[in-house]
């Protein structure tokens, strides 16, 4: 059986609500701050409430207008790694944001994102609320409004994915969410990630490739990938291969159109693993694709793709 070797488990099986007409969970989050790099002057304790306050602000708040039951929560969790104090209260570092999304019959979770943001800036004083509203995203103080900004909208983007995931544009609101998001997020000094100018990997053209119509393609192959592929590998195998494969290709018909959009290594961080064990036992012919599609697609991946299934 396929995902008895795969490596991502997880105790839960009820996830038919998906298919009987809710169209997905909220979030079960789990936020862990790292304070390794922070020098002895400041007090680690408010590191400590900052992790307790910022998992309270992912958990109580409700995110969709949806009805779900417990065990439908989307599985996420948020490495926010703090690396140096640039001046009192304000802290810059790194957030690692993982998800993942159940496969439906059976006990595996497939990788929905995982990515690193390398431009964390907050102002956080322990025991200030962390707050987050809509209509005044950017807040009073820029510096603190950033750190509300940032969680809710890769809470946004996730919750995208995921409805994707389940029909075929339905992650539409979401995204255009996190698109409010970056175009009302805070300015200021020492503030990056937002904008354009920012680089080539951040959060203004992750929202750009998956609010663009060009990109559409996108989300036809989010929804092939898990609805009619990862969905129905207990099922037929040999069918939902085929249809994880159909996927890839539209990847790579939307890569051929448009090269170097932030999405494709997005879409395929921490799936190399995944796709290398669902094509262990596939045709020569499907390996071959495979190791050519995904050697342009996954680039750094590449070699392992041809070693694995060769």
């Amino acid at each position: 059986m396929l995902f008895k070797h795969l490596a991502i488990v997880l105790s839960f099986l009820c996830f038919q609500s998906h298919f009987n007409g809710l169209v997905a969970q909220e979030i079960n989050a789990k936020v862990n701050v790292i304070y390794a790099q922070i020098g002895s002057t400041v007090d680690k304790k408010v590191f400590q409430t900052l992790q307790s306050s910022l998992n309270n602000f992912l958990n109580k708040r409700k995110w969709t207008a949806d009805v779900f039951e417990s065990n439908e929560k989307i599985e996420c969790s948020f490495l926010l790694n703090l690396q140096s104090v640039i001046e009192p209260n304000v802290y810059k570092g790194s957030l690692t944001v993982q998800a993942a999304r159940p496969v439906y019959n059976s006990n595996y979770l497939s990788p929905l994102v995982n990515f690193i943001d390398n431009n964390i800036v907050f102002r956080y004083v322990e025991f200030q609320p962390i707050e987050f509203n809509e209509n005044r995203i950017a807040g009073t103080e820029p510096l603190a409004g950033n750190l509300s900004a940032l969680f809710a909208f890769y809470v946004n983007t996730i919750l995208g994915l995921d409805y994707d995931s389940y029909a075929p544009r339905g992650g539409d609101a979401f995204f255009q969410k996190a698109n409010t998001i970056v175009s009302a997020a805070p300015e200021g000094r020492f503030i990056e990630g937002w904008k354009p100018f920012d680089g080539q990997r951040n959060r203004y053209w992750l929202s750009e490739n998956l609010q663009n119509s060009r990109y559409a393609l996108v989300h036809d192959a989010i929804y092939t990938y898990y609805r009619q592929g990862m969905d129905k590998m207990i099922e037929n195998e040999v069918d939902a291969r085929e249809q994880v494969l159909n996927s890839i290709s539209m990847l790579n018909t939307l890569n051929a159109e448009t090269p170097n959009l932030m999405i494709m290594p997005f879409f395929f961080q921490g799936k190399t693993d995944e796709i290398i064990r669902i094509f262990k036992k596939a045709t020569m012919q499907e390996k071959e694709r495979v190791i050519d599609l995904c050697s342009r697609l996954d680039i750094s991946n590449a070699t392992k793709y041809r070693q694995e299934l060769k």
